[in-house]
């Protein structure tokens, strides 16, 4: 059993390479999925992560106002937010935009780019996964930017050979099995989570240290894959098959809080996304997360945040607006 993985699952991704990128040194490229790029994997994603597996040669990927990370042959880079970011053989080229380059494969297969200044080439994979179903919080709470090798991967050959698989389909004018490409999406998100969970401090690792118990773990995978589920605390220790007492216990040294309240944590976590990035009325949401009345939710929301769904929904989109004046 691997909890992460189960835990995981429970995003449903599915999704597609659908650029074969070469450069040659020195070139720059802005870049960002679109709703294009998704189809006719995700006809209408809610949440996107962007990667680029890079086949040849070395390339830098800046974010603006945050890091910028260099990724070498044998690695993948994944944007957990579909951040807009700029790729390059080196910093300070002004970039062009990627869209601009693309030519479309007559077959309606992958996609191409050649461009670059004619010096060491750089030979990349775009592609994208995602769900259609409600924004998850388990990605959301992820960094912008994680970087994974292939060749330390736990499950580096399936990698290798599904993405090879994937684009030699889209290549040849044929889309590649759901089957594998959900598998790749799923083992890609795993890996990547894994290697950063790894690098964190024990204090820091939340739900991820919990991944590392597998009695903790099998109750955080049933958790979260129901989240707006009705679970007590005995509830969840059964998952764990470990008796009350000692469940609670170790679930708040793990994860750092009681089951309980854990519970209440992500459940206005997955609520803050959907009152953010969707239009569903707050009755909605207070439903979806597990909550029997939105009078309920609205009093649980304002006591953690200080402030009713309505009020903070209101308030991040003049944040967003704000940005256009």
């Amino acid at each position: 059993m691997d909890p992460l993985a189960d835990v995981l699952r429970s995003v449903r991704l599915a999704g597609g390479i659908f650029l074969d990128a070469r450069f040659t040194a020195p070139w720059s490229v802005s870049s960002r999925i679109t709703p294009d790029d998704c189809r006719p994997f995700l006809f209408a994603p809610a949440q996107v992560v962007a990667y680029h597996v890079v086949i040849e040669g070395r390339l830098l990927v800046s974010l603006e106002n945050g890091p910028t990370t260099e990724v070498n042959s044998g690695e993948i880079v994944l944007l957990p937010r579909n951040d807009p970011h700029t790729l390059s053989s080196e910093n300070g080229i002004a970039p062009i935009n990627a869209d601009d380059l693309m030519q479309p494969s007559e077959a309606g297969g992958l996609a191409r780019i050649c461009y670059g200044g004619g010096g060491s080439p750089t030979h990349l994979f775009c592609g994208f996964f995602g769900s259609e179903e409600l924004p998850n919080p388990l990605i959301a709470n992820l960094p912008r930017v994680l970087k994974l090798g292939i060749r330390e991967a736990a499950s580096r050959e399936w990698i290798e050979a599904s993405v090879r698989f994937v684009a030699a389909e889209l290549v040849a004018g044929r889309a590649a099995s759901s089957d594998v490409v959900s598998r790749l999406c799923e083992l890609l998100l795993v890996e990547a989570v894994r290697s950063y969970a790894a690098s964190l401090d024990q204090h820091q690792r939340g739900w991820l240290k919990g991944m590392s118990d597998p009695q903790i773990g099998r109750a955080l995978a049933s958790l979260h894959g129901a989240v707006s589920s009705p679970w007590s605390v005995e509830q969840l220790a059964r998952e764990a098959a470990l008796s009350r007492s000692t469940f609670v216990e170790r679930f708040t040294s793990v994860t750092g809080m009681p089951p309980i309240r854990y519970l209440i944590y992500w459940r206005l976590q997955a609520a803050q996304l959907q009152l953010r990035e969707t239009r569903r009325s707050v009755a909605q949401i207070a439903h979806s997360v597990g909550y029997d009345s939105e009078e309920a939710f609205s009093r649980a929301f304002k006591r953690e945040l200080g402030i009713s769904p309505t009020r903070w929904r209101e308030a991040r989109h003049e944040i967003s607006w704000s940005g256009f004046r």
